[in-house]
């Protein structure tokens, strides 16, 4: 069973990865789009994101603190759902691709906690290097 989670912990992180690789080499490119979007401090929040989402990942990834990586990844992509897919500002096509993508991205939500849970009520969870640094 402890393959099955590490292949599942690779899968869940393996977007996260890509994007905060993706927010810190193009940082600019990704500021324009999160200031057209009226994201306070785009650049700021990129950065911010892309790091969180880095460091959690790796995190998740490892199995270093892994609870505590699920978090930044919860903290990481929250914000981006009614932020960067107010789908009930659009109309048409516009107004059914941003809701896909909402929804999309409150499940990654909902994924992340999840995760939390594993790490924090799993400690003898296999194949990390630590154990949860959450006692719940």
């Amino acid at each position: 069973m402890d393959v099955v989670v590490l292949i599942a912990r690779i899968l869940f992180v393996a977007i996260f990865l890509a994007s905060g690789v993706g927010h810190l080499a193009q940082t600019e490119a990704m500021t324009g789009y999160a200031k057209f979007k009226g994201v306070p401090a785009p650049k700021l929040s990129t950065v911010v994101s892309g790091l969180l989402m880095l460091v959690g990942s790796l995190s998740v990834l490892l199995g270093v603190w892994g609870d505590l990586g699920s978090l930044l990844l919860l903290v990481a992509i929250a914000p981006i759902a009614p932020m960067m897919h107010r789908y009930w500002n659009e109309q048409g096509e516009a107004r059914m691709n941003e809701q896909v993508q909402f929804n999309k991205t409150v499940s990654l939500v909902g994924g992340a906690l999840a995760l939390f849970a594993l790490f924090a009520l799993v400690p003898t969870l296999g194949l990390t290097i630590t154990g949860p640094l959450f006692n719940v």
